[in-house]
């Protein structure tokens, strides 16, 4: 007798939210600060604004696009069932591209942090020994333990209060702007709104990770109904943190070009408001976040290629194969952990625009998916499904191709290139568009 293997739905919309901020990993904001400072002359709580409104209006196209696939998916899914096939394998190939550069930008940043701290240590050194330390824990196989990444995560978030906290008690002491209320940290006339829209390109690397939870659909107890509640909550919460943090950032610190290291100015913030043994736990927590992170990015990354190689989207014999002993894709974390040395070469600007061109182009699709799905195919248009699947779609897309249009030159080329890659390799696996390609399986990630 044959039965179907199926998922039991245990999850409600509270460990959605967790499981989402958990994903977005909250003290990003601090990692990243000093480059948005620099990008928008201080106006990174602005650019946080404009980001979250992009990720909510993409948020409400997710959960549209959870009611027509109440099953784990992606953007990928999405745009080859709701718009084409061919379209939809580009979309998967942006996807891939996240999915194996972050663990290079997650390493990148924890380096930076670190050789802020220890300033004798060359910053390749720490990169070399997230990729090796990293790598191998993945190759034996040990994960980390969902409980264990809540903890992490609370971690987070009192790290997160005390920032606050301390921000509070040095601005009310006259340090920084002196006060705790200020328009400062939001409007600047001499600052162009093209800046802030630059900055708002990079900002949203905080948020990714926030659609996470649409990969649970099959564990989620109503999730045509709870899932898409869930990824605005967690868009909302996620924006309302980042805002908040760089905020009271710009309050004790305002001027940026103070910075001894942009990239990692986050930390000299932490010491200025809280002291050595702040900074000592603020540090904890970044390295903390970082760690955790890139384990699991390097791991998803290495097991979306394992099941892009034994689908034989790509050459089966490398990317298709696991350690016998382990049954770990030993080959597919190698290649994550040699990409991931290209954080010696590039910094933290270029290597979050370059993530974030991939996460915009798969956002700018799941907007015009909702469409595709419900305005076209399903011929919905009368009252008000105009506004819900029309306009606001399509007001997401555009916001979301103009973000992607402000991304740094350098990311922008990149981006390109793997685009086109992507399209050389779509002409050969179609046959030049005589049959479909082969579907991509993102659904055990």
């Amino acid at each position: 007798m044959n039965t179907k293997t199926t998922l039991k739905r245990t999850l409600t919309l509270t460990h959605l939210v967790l499981f989402g901020l958990a994903y977005m990993t909250p003290m990003v904001v601090f990692a990243i600060y000093g480059v948005l400072a620099e990008a928008t002359h201080g106006l990174v709580a602005t650019a946080y604004f404009v980001a979250m409104l992009a990720m909510l209006l993409t948020a409400y196209s997710y959960g549209q696009m959870v009611k027509a696939y109440p099953v784990s998916g992606s953007a990928y899914t999405y745009t080859r069932k709701a718009i084409h096939p061919n379209l939809g394998f580009l979309v998967g190939w942006a996807v891939l591209l996240d999915y194996v550069f972050l663990p290079m930008v997650i390493w990148l940043i924890g380096s930076v942090y670190l050789q802020a701290a220890f300033p004798g240590v060359p910053t390749w050194i720490w990169i070399l020994l997230f990729i090796l330390i990293t790598t191998a824990i993945n190759f034996i196989g040990i994960q980390v333990t969902a409980s264990v990444n809540f903890l992490l995560m609370l971690f987070q978030f009192l790290v997160i209060f005390l920032f606050v906290l301390f921000s509070v008690i040095s601005l009310t002491r006259g340090e920084g702007m002196g006060t705790v209320f200020s328009a400062a940290p939001f409007f600047n006339g001499d600052v162009s709104f093209s800046l802030v829209l630059a900055g708002a390109a990079i900002a949203a690397y905080s948020f990714l990770g926030f659609d996470a939870v649409s990969t649970l659909s099959e564990e989620t107890i109503e999730p045509q109904k709870t899932i898409p509640r869930a990824i605005m909550l967690i868009a909302l919460f996620g924006g309302g943190i980042f805002i908040v943090a760089s905020y009271f950032s710009y309050m004790v610190f305002p001027d940026y070009s103070q910075f001894a290291d942009i990239d990692s100015a986050g930390f000299e913030i932490a010491r200025f408001v809280g002291g050595n043994l702040f900074s000592a736990i603020f540090l904890a927590g970044i390295i903390i976040a970082q760690f955790t992170s890139g384990l699991s990015a390097q791991a998803s990354a290495a097991r979306l290629l394992f099941a892009m190689g034994r689908d034989s989207v790509l050459p089966k014999r490398i990317f298709g194969a696991l350690h016998p002993r382990y049954q770990t894709p030993m080959l597919n974390l190698a290649v994550i952990g040699v990409i991931g040395l290209l954080a010696i070469v590039m910094d933290v600007s270029t290597s979050t625009s370059f993530i974030n061109f991939g996460a915009f182009v798969t956002f700018t699709f799941v907007n015009l998916s909702v469409i595709g799905h419900y305005y076209v195919k399903q011929r919905r248009r009368s009252g008000s499904d105009f506004l819900r699947y029309l306009l606001i779609p399509l007001v997401g897309a555009c916001f979301d191709f103009w973000l992607l249009l402000n991304l740094d030159v350098n990311a922008l080329t990149l981006g390109g290139v793997w685009t086109a890659i992507g399209f050389l390799y779509l002409l050969y696996l179609t046959r030049f568009f005589k049959q479909h390609p082969p579907e991509l399986d993102f659904g055990d990630t």
